[in-house]
């Protein structure tokens, strides 16, 4: 419970820049899918608004958001690094900027190879969702 109250601050920190992004991100892509011929197919044949929105111009708008979420990753873990600093929260953040800091060159090598593995695992869960989200596209 100590570590949860402590957590917050470095939470929102680290989630702030990324929902807001993502809230911008997302909202310019449904103004441009409403725009759609399928969106005005959609409300002509008299589904409601909240419908359109829902399972029409959301679904569409998650294709682009799937490959976002996936470049954002290396975003997280770099951004860590800062936020480990700023409030002194050990992490492999921290530990990384030190061993930068004391040049302990195995330490930085094993730290990159783990944040490079982090990176294709975001990408290899970004192409996973693809299928997921999109039927059309086939995983092989």
């Amino acid at each position: 419970l100590d570590i949860a109250r402590h957590a917050i601050l470095p939470v929102i920190c680290q989630t702030y820049v990324a929902l807001a992004y993502c809230s911008r991100f997302i909202k310019a892509n449904l103004e441009e899918v409403v725009r759609q011929d399928y969106i005005r197919t959609a409300r002509a044949k008299g589904a409601g608004p909240w419908r359109v929105l829902v399972r029409h111009a959301f679904r569409n708008t998650l294709i682009p958001l799937v490959t976002l979420l996936g470049l954002s990753l290396p975003a997280l873990v770099g951004g860590s690094v800062i936020i480990e600093q700023i409030f002194t929260w050990p992490g492999m953040g921290r530990l990384f900027f030190e061993s930068i800091r004391e040049r302990d060159y195995p330490t930085i090598m094993g730290l990159t190879f783990m944040f490079s593995l982090l990176t294709l695992a975001g990408q290899l869960l970004a192409d996973l969702l693809y299928s997921f989200v999109d039927p059309r596209v086939s995983v092989d």
